[in-house]
């Protein structure tokens, strides 16, 4: 565990700190990553052992509540602000609050100002469902050796700029493995093999909640099954409601031992009271 101050300048501690992940290139470590929803992945997360985190901005607080020492990755959507200055101020909120790094999508000029500020910015190669507009589709990237002389280049660009890191997402392996010791950017690897820094899955992937209906993409893992227990647990809320529904409307619920009863003797003291009052 580090001692270091976070960028609100409070005292903290970190399990990584950005020097250790760029210590970790060459190296043959691979950290796990994923992404919480809410206190009770977070608190899976956890106990899980799950080395790097990212949360949205919004559970950014509760999360490093219950998370005081991990490294959390925070950052914005491509729509979720206009101007530069918008995304910098967000930007410095966050850090200040307990972010470690944060990620945007956006220009060049974007994510250098960000850096210039000192903020360890993360970026996105390869898929960027957001950009999915321009490919036509979501597809896997750098399977041409051309495209994947592309992906360096804007590697190699985002590292000109400043970037700390990036989510490498459906690159081929091949191409990942060959680029990313090239690069002082840390990469995390997300459905581009095991060539990344880290390894970065969804918590839901991982622990196998959705449907068949739902077609997870190639790279989704999932080393659970609790889909079938998501639906048994919503089948048992159903039917809970219902009782309680059903109890309700034959006036039977509130039960006796649910209910809250006079001391003896006090509600004929009350009612006779009641009946000079009125």
């Amino acid at each position: 565990m580090r001692r270091i101050y976070d960028f609100g300048r409070k005292p903290a501690k970190r399990n990584y700190t950005v020097a250790d992940l760029k210590a970790l290139k060459g190296t043959g470590k691979k950290l796990s990553m994923s992404n919480p929803a809410n206190a009770t992945e977070l608190q899976a997360c956890i106990d899980a052992g799950i080395d790097l985190l990212v949360v949205w901005d919004s559970q950014l607080d509760e999360c490093r509540r219950i998370a005081p020492h991990h490294f959390m990755g925070i950052g914005s959507t491509w729509m979720q602000f206009g101007t530069t200055d918008e995304i910098l101020s967000h930007a410095v909120d966050l850090m200040g609050r307990g972010g470690d790094m944060y990620y945007t999508l956006r220009s060049y000029e974007v994510m250098e100002r960000l850096a210039k500020e000192g903020i360890p910015v993360q970026s996105h190669i390869g898929l960027i469902p957001t950009y999915a507009h321009w490919a036509g589709k979501l597809r896997a990237y750098g399977r041409t050796a051309d495209e994947a002389m592309q992906i360096y280049r804007t590697l190699k660009r985002m590292e000109d700029v400043g970037v700390f890191a990036v989510e490498a997402e459906c690159i081929a392996e091949e191409v990942l493995d060959a680029i990313n010791d090239k690069t002082s950017i840390v990469t995390f690897s997300l459905g581009s093999g095991n060539a990344g820094d880290a390894v970065f899955s969804f918590v839901a992937d991982v622990c196998g909640e959705d449907s068949e209906e739902a077609k997870p993409p190639r790279h989704a893992h999932a080393f659970g099954n609790l889909e079938p227990l998501k639906k048994q647990l919503y089948d048992a809320r159903v039917a809970a409601l219902s009782e309680f529904h059903n109890e309700v409307r034959a006036n039977n619920f509130p039960y006796p031992q649910n209910n809250i009863s006079m001391h003896p003797n006090e509600k004929e003291k009350f009612l006779e009271m009641l009946d000079k009052a009125s």
